[in-house]
C-alpha cells in the first residue's frame, strides 16, 4: 500500500467527474424541525429489503438521520426515493427507519407540499401538523419481541440434535407456525419455560425482532339501527345531482343551500350510502367538537363502521381510529377540521357541514382553511366536495354565481313545517324594562313564563362569560385592564377574581380606583354568571343550569400557553378545536 503524503501540488479529483459518481438509492428527507428544504440521504441496503416490508424505507415514513456539521440526530419524513449517481464520499446515510408502514400516501405528500407553498409554512411543520402526535408516538402500542425460525434452519430441522425435548418441541412449533410468535406464546404452546427458548436464541436457530403491537382493539359502541327517511322533491333532486357527480369520477364542488330544518343531513346520509355501495369512504367535517358526538350517533345509526377524528380524543383513541381508517375499515370519518387529513385509501366523497363557520380556519401555523384543503384533496382524488349551509360563506356563494360550484337548493323545511317566529326587542324602549331592571326584558320574561308553564325548556344564549364584563371608576373613568394586552378584565364572582379572557392574567378585584383612589368602583356589563343569578331570582321554582367553559371544564383538561414570555400557564384557555 502506498504511503506517499499528499502535497499541496496534488490535484484532487473533481466531485463532478464521472468516475467519482456511483449509482445509489437516494431518499429526499424533510427535517421535521429544520430548514424548509429537502436533503438527500443514501439508503443502506438493509432498508431496501423487499422481503422485510416493515424495514423497507418508502415515501411517507419517518427516518432518523445525521444532520448538520455535528451530525446530530434529527427526525425527518422521507418524501421521495430515486436512484441516481451520487458522490459516496459526501452523501450521508439514513440511520434508522422509525415507522413500519407509511404514515402519508403520495397524494397526501403532494397535498402537504401545496399547503406549505400556499400558506407560506415550512414543509416539515405541515407534515407534523397533518400526522397526529399520538400516531407519531404509536400511542396505545407496546414493543413486543417476535420470534421466527432462522434462515436455513427449516430444511435441516430433522438433522438437528438438541439437548432437550422442550427445545425440539419449541423449534418444531415455531417452524410450523405461519406467523412469528412471542416468547410467552411459544413457551405456552411448547409447554415449557422460556429457558429452552433463550437457549435456541443463543444457538442461532431462531431469531428475534422487536415490533410494536396494539395493546387493545377499539370497538364501536352499540347504536340502534335506523333506516333511510323519505325525501321530498327538493331533497331528491339534490341527491340525484350528488350521485351524478359521484358517477362522473371527476372533482366537482356542490353547495347544498338549505334553510334550517330542510333535511340537509338526510341528503348527506343517503349520498354516503351511495358512496358506500361503491366500496369507497367518506369524510364528514363538522364545525365544532361539541357537535361531533351527536353527529357520530346519527351516522352510527345508519352505518356499521364510523371513525372519529378530533383534537379532544386521547392519543390512544386517535391512533386507533387513524389506523382503522388507513386499513380501510372506516366507512365514514367524522371529525373537526383536522379530519380532512384522515388517511382514507379509498376516499369517494367529502362533506363539510356548516361550511361558513370560522372554526374551519386553523389559527396556528399552518394556518389552513379546511374548506380550501378539502377542495385540493377532492381535485387530487377526483371526487365531489359537498358544502352544506343555511348561510353560505360569501366566497362559496360567489363561486356558484361564477359557475364553478353547483348550487343545490332546499328552500323549505321538511314536511312543510313553519319557520320559527323571530322577534326583535328594542331595549331602548321604556316599556320593555318595566317590572324590574336587569337583562331579561318584559317580552322575554313573558315568553319564558309561557314556555315553562307548558312544561317546555328555555335556552338563553349570551356570548360573555363571567359576572361583570368590566370594572370602571365613575369618578375618573378608568377601566381596570390587563397589563399585558390592555383588555378589560372580567369579574368572576364565584372565584372572586378578575380575569383577562385573552391571556388569562388574573388578579384580585380592586376595592378602590388605582388612579384616583375613589371607593365608588362600579361593576358593569352582563356575563353568564349574572344572567344565571337573575334567572334563578325570577324563576326560583324551576331548575336553572349554566353551560360555559367555566362550568363544563373537566378536571385535568389540557390547556394551552398563549404566550411564551408570560410566567404562568393559561388556566382558562380554550382548546385548539
Amino acid at each position: 500500500m502506498s504511503t506517499r503524503q499528499t502535497t499541496l501540488f496534488d490535484q484532487a479529483p473533481a466531485p463532478w467527474e464521472a468516475d467519482a459518481a456511483v449509482e445509489r438509492v437516494v431518499a429526499s428527507v424533510v427535517i421535521a424541525k429544520g430548514p424548509d428544504q429537502a436533503y438527500d440521504y443514501e439508503i443502506p441496503e438493509g432498508f431496501c429489503d423487499q422481503d422485510r416490508p416493515e424495514r423497507q424505507l418508502t415515501p411517507g415514513r419517518r427516518v432518523r438521520v445525521p444532520f448538520g456539521r455535528g451530525n446530530r440526530e434529527a427526525v425527518g419524513y422521507c418524501v421521495a426515493i430515486e436512484t441516481r449517481p451520487v458522490d459516496p464520499n459526501t452523501i450521508k446515510q439514513v440511520a434508522q427507519v422509525l415507522d413500519s408502514e407509511s404514515l402519508l400516501a403520495p397524494a397526501m405528500l403532494r397535498l402537504t407540499r401545496w399547503m406549505a407553498d400556499y400558506y407560506l409554512c415550512p414543509w416539515g411543520q405541515v407534515l407534523e401538523a397533518v400526522v397526529p402526535a399520538g400516531v407519531r408516538g404509536k400511542a396505545g402500542t407496546r414493543e413486543v419481541k417476535l420470534l421466527r425460525i432462522a434462515e436455513g434452519v427449516r430444511p435441516r430441522l430433522a438433522e438437528l440434535k438438541l439437548k432437550s425435548k422442550q427445545q425440539q418441541r419449541a423449534l418444531k412449533i415455531l417452524a410450523e407456525s405461519s406467523h412469528p410468535l412471542t416468547s410467552s406464546s411459544l413457551a405456552e404452546a411448547a409447554r415449557c419455560t422460556t429457558g429452552p427458548i433463550r437457549s435456541l436464541l443463543k444457538q442461532g436457530l431462531i431469531e428475534a425482532s422487536v415490533t410494536r403491537m396494539a395493546s387493545a382493539a377499539e370497538q364501536d359502541a352499540a347504536t340502534p339501527r335506523e333506516g333511510p327517511l323519505p325525501l321530498n322533491p327538493a331533497q331528491q333532486e339534490a341527491l340525484n345531482k350528488i350521485v351524478a357527480a359521484l358517477q362522473t369520477q371527476e372533482p366537482r364542488s356542490l353547495l347544498l343551500h338549505g334553510v334550517t330544518g330542510s333535511g340537509k343531513t338526510e341528503v348527506y346520509l343517503q349520498a354516503i350510502e351511495q358512496v358506500r355501495g361503491f366500496g369507497r369512504q367518506t369524510i364528514v367535517l363538522v364545525p365544532e367538537i361539541s357537535l361531533t358526538p351527536q353527529t357520530v350517533r346519527r351516522f352510527r345509526a345508519r352505518f356499521d363502521r364510523v371513525a372519529v377524528l378530533h383534537s379532544h380524543l386521547s392519543d390512544v383513541e386517535r391512533h386507533q381510529h387513524w389506523m382503522r381508517i388507513a386499513r380501510g375499515d372506516g366507512e365514514v370519518i367524522v371529525g373537526a377540521r383536522s379530519a380532512i387529513f384522515a388517511p382514507a385509501p379509498h376516499l369517494g366523497l367529502i362533506v363539510i357541514d356548516e361550511e361558513h363557520e370560522s372554526t374551519f380556519k386553523q389559527d396556528a401555523a399552518p394556518r389552513y382553511h379546511a374548506r380550501d384543503v378539502a377542495w385540493q384533496r377532492a381535485v387530487a382524488e377526483g371526487i365531489p366536495l359537498v358544502l352544506g349551509s343555511a348561510t353560505p360563506a360569501l366566497e362559496s356563494w360567489q363561486r356558484t354565481v361564477e359557475g364553478t360550484t353547483t348550487l343545490l337548493s332546499l328552500p323549505h323545511r321538511v314536511l312543510d313545517r313553519p319557520m320559527p317566529d323571530v322577534v326583535t326587542v328594542d331595549l331602548r324602549e321604556r316599556g320593555h324594562s318595566i317590572g324590574g331592571r336587569g337583562a331579561i326584558s318584559r317580552p322575554l320574561h313573558q315568553a319564558m313564563h309561557a314556555a315553562l308553564c307548558d312544561q317546555g325548556q328555555v335556552i338563553l344564549l349570551l356570548n360573555r362569560r363571567g359576572f361583570s364584563t368590566h370594572i370602571q371608576c365613575p369618578r375618573c373613568g378608568m377601566v381596570v385592564g390587563c397589563p399585558h394586552c390592555e383588555m378589560a378584565l372580567t369579574f368572576h364572582r364565584q372565584l372572586d377574581r378578575t380575569i383577562c379572557h385573552l391571556c388569562d392574567y388574573e388578579q384580585s378585584p380592586p376595592t378602590t380606583c388605582p388612579d384616583c383612589k375613589s371607593t365608588s368602583i362600579r361593576y358593569g356589563g352582563l356575563g353568564t354568571q349574572k344572567l344565571e343569578d337573575e334567572v334563578r331570582a325570577r324563576f326560583p321554582q324551576y331548575v336553572c343550569a349554566r353551560m360555559d367553559t367555566d362550568s363544563t371544564r373537566a378536571q385535568g383538561t389540557r390547556l394551552s400557553q398563549r404566550h411564551p414570555g408570560w410566567s404562568r400557564q393559561c388556566r382558562y384557555g380554550a382548546s385548539p378545536e
